[in-house]
């Protein structure tokens, strides 16, 4: 009878999962499995190959792709303001955060300022969509791990959030919201009494959710010690946001490069300290609790003043205005037609999106579109680590590490 022998020395890992050699049996045979690209674990519309020994991975490739879209390339063919509504499909999940963000690459380039008044209106519909996306991330992991409630109970406030969305643009998932120059509408009575309401009712509710999960023991054997990851190796993959913070790694945009007058209010950054679920879900939970006091602060100290700025070569006007002013005609048609000059020159600027630091790098020959424009998806960086997250963990394990990254497809593949 052969002794026993390491994984390693049965498996030649050199290879990739679709080559692999088997040179002894263990357990039975190793199993090639596809998780993806339509299993509904996965999260998203992407695949992972996986050589499994029993229910212990072996080894992990991952494939992307599946619904990309060519929205860098799109943008090369598309004016300025109607670039917008393709940083919506990158996270759908915080929306806002994606949109704002491209209109204050474009009023950096185009050295636009824009009130206080409009960083508050920005930093409070940036955290509700960060709250939002926390939301869904968190309670989905209480899902993978068999429970459903937090998930069902978390949602009411996640469409409240979105009510508040539609007060602003109309729209809830995919939202446009804002302009360059600042926003299409002034915050409306109805939002007034609808933030007013989510402020009053949201923090108890938050807790309750806790409650389910923070210290719920079988959560907590799920999670702790499941997909971790070092500092040194997050900093080495790329890694931003909520999962380079739950390494230990204190960086934020928020902080190291502010914007949008976030220097006003004081915030905690949480860090973990192990970099596995359970301290992503902690990080995210916490991060919840800072941005409902950053949305409190900002809507209590909102200042007076308009809700754009005068720069009518770039802010699209007031339709009911196009109907009855030539200038105004004139110019919605140049901007729209892109008949506005753009500068020549390369600009880039990041925010602190729902999954980490969100960049937009856009060179401009002087054209009426970008001459190139490249997204920085936090998705598509940490991505690349996955398969090491979960070499040598229980197949159960991967599915709980996928949620943990909660890597959105729209962000991965655009």
């Amino acid at each position: 009878m052969s002794k026993q022998k390491n994984i390693s020395d049965l498996v030649d890992l050199s290879n990739s999962v679709d080559k692999y050699i088997v040179k002894e049996q263990v357990d039975g045979e190793l199993q090639k499995i596809n998780l993806g690209p339509t299993h509904p674990s996965t999260h998203g519309i992407f695949e992972n190959k996986i050589l499994m020994d029993g229910e212990r991975i072996v080894s992990a490739k991952s494939t992307v792709g599946y619904i990309h879209r060519a929205f860098e390339k799109i943008s090369e063919r598309r004016t300025y303001s109607q670039i917008t509504t393709l940083t919506d499909r990158l996270n759908y999940c915080s929306s806002p955060i994606n949109n704002m963000g491209w209109h204050m690459t474009m009023e950096k380039f185009l050295g636009v300022k824009v009130s206080k008044k409009i960083d508050y209106m920005r930093i409070i519909i940036m955290e509700l969509a960060r709250i939002a996306d926390h939301l869904v991330c968190d309670s989905v992991m209480g899902v993978d791990t068999g429970a459903l409630t937090g998930f069902t109970y978390v949602f009411q406030d996640r469409e409240k959030i979105y009510d508040l969305y539609e007060q602003v643009c109309g729209a809830r998932m995919t939202t446009n919201i804002g302009r360059i120059g600042g926003f299409e509408r002034d915050f409306s009575p109805k939002f007034h009494q609808l933030i007013k309401e989510f402020i009053a009712e949201f923090p108890k509710r938050l807790e309750e959710f806790a409650k389910l999960l923070e210290r719920n023991r079988i959560f907590m054997d799920r999670t702790i010690g499941v997909g971790g990851i070092s500092a040194e190796r997050a900093l080495n993959y790329g890694f931003t946001g909520p999962n380079l913070r739950a390494a230990g790694v204190d960086y934020d945009v928020r902080v190291m490069s502010p914007y949008s007058s976030y220097d006003d209010f004081d915030f905690i950054i949480p860090i973990g300290t192990s970099g596995d679920a359970y301290d992503r879900f902690m990080v995210r939970l916490q991060e919840m609790r800072e941005s409902f006091k950053l949305v409190k602060n900002a809507y209590e100290n909102l200042p007076e003043g308009n809700y754009h700025v005068e720069v009518p070569e770039y802010y699209l006007p007031d339709k009911l205005d196009v109907y009855t002013s030539m200038e105004a005609l004139i110019y919605h048609f140049k901007i729209i037609m892109g008949e506005t000059d753009i500068p020549t020159g390369e600009v880039f600027h990041s925010v602190e999106g729902g999954n980490g630091e969100l960049g937009f790098y856009m060179v401009s020959d002087g054209g009426r579109s970008p001459y190139r424009l490249h997204f920085r998806r936090p998705c598509f960086i940490y991505y690349q680590a996955y398969p090491e997250l979960i070499k040598d963990q229980m197949l159960s394990d991967a599915i709980i590490t996928l949620g943990s990254l909660n890597v959105i497809a729209g962000e991965l593949d655009a």
